[in-house]
């Protein structure tokens, strides 16, 4: 375990906003005992890659710094493999080794930033896959008594960039492993959502692999999305609004190429970063927080902007889609 007091946040998080804090890293699981004990009281924050979080103060307290790593096989037969990795791995880190190993399920989560721990806390997902399909199980530690306690799909309580982490267990457990069923024959290959058939057909590539995919989004991720460690940023800063059908078609007669998609029982889900464009905010920039200039669902940080300029600046846009469009968004990044 390394302890840190008064300790910049700066590299710890992916905005790149200049918070102090006290610092506790571990490593394992049989540190956090060790660690409950020497810092006396449970963490304020637990931090993993910083990726989806924003600082707009300095945290009081303790900050933990999950840095369990490790990729293992639990089982395996024919058809499908459980592989277990430690919470403090990287994400991408965990789909590139699943993929050479051409291990199906991940592939279209490629390049999204932070840990495997955050994984099935904030169900992440991206092009029509979701954590929640592949999950298996995970294990986490209860900040009350230090046990270790395991939590299959049932007991996350798992929702659109949501989970029971999130709501009613929020800041009670560590996920300190987490473990995913992947296909090893048969794995359905989804190109439906965003622009993963177009790409695909810039390689001419018709019967794509689990690596192509990866390519394709890899590909599609980075010409709209800017790399933290160049330009400020946390991902997608909003989710995606879902509202009633017969909401999104009175919208249609006014924006009649307004990006929506189906998401079951009749309701439809919106693209916020269509939604942001059209009200005119793509592109924006006061003083150095800003929108970017290719994908208005990212706010940025172009230097030396504070985290309560970044979050005033949501506000402003929040405001704003509702008053055009009468659609509350939601902040995806976690405010601190």
């Amino acid at each position: 375990m390394n302890i840190q007091l008064a300790s910049s946040l700066k590299s710890h998080n992916t905005f790149g906003i200049n918070a102090t804090g006290n610092l506790a890293v571990f490593q394992s699981a049989e540190e956090i005992p060790a660690l409950m004990e020497k810092t006396t009281n449970s963490p304020t924050l637990i931090l993993g890659g910083g990726s989806n979080i924003l600082f707009t103060k300095d945290p009081q307290g303790w900050i933990w710094k999950n840095e369990i790593k490790g990729i293992e096989v639990l089982d395996e037969t024919n058809e499908h493999v459980i592989v277990r990795s430690g919470a403090g791995e990287g994400w991408h880190n965990l789909v590139m080794h699943c993929i050479r190993n051409n291990w199906g399920g991940l592939e279209n989560l490629s390049l999204i930033p932070g840990k495997v721990g955050a994984s099935p806390m904030q169900n992440i997902g991206a092009y029509g896959v979701e954590v929640k399909d592949v999950f298996h199980s995970l294990q986490a530690i209860r900040l009350t008594d230090g046990e270790l306690v395991t939590f299959d799909q049932t007991g996350c309580a798992f929702g659109y960039r949501e989970s029971i982490f999130k709501r009613k267990l929020k800041d009670q457990y560590i996920i300190v492993s987490v473990s995913f069923k992947l296909s090893k024959i048969d794995h359905k290959i989804k190109t439906a959502y965003g622009d993963i058939q177009k790409e695909l057909e810039k390689s001419n590539i018709q019967n794509p692999s689990i690596q192509d995919i990866s390519n394709a989004i890899i590909s599609i991720r980075s010409s709209k999305l800017p790399d933290p460690t160049e330009l400020g940023n946390a991902g997608s800063f909003f989710k995606n609004p879902v509202v009633s059908s017969s909401m999104a078609d009175s919208l249609q007669e006014k924006f009649p190429e307004l990006v929506h998609y189906p998401a079951g029982d009749s309701a439809v889900k919106l693209a916020a970063g269509w939604l942001i464009e059209k009200a005119g905010w793509k592109g924006y920039r006061r003083n150095d927080a800003g929108v970017h200039t290719k994908q208005a669902l990212v706010l940025v940080n172009y230097g030396e902007a504070t985290g309560q300029e970044i979050w005033q600046l949501s506000e402003d846009i929040l405001l704003d889609v509702q008053t055009k469009f009468g659609v509350t968004l939601e902040r995806e990044v976690n405010i601190f």
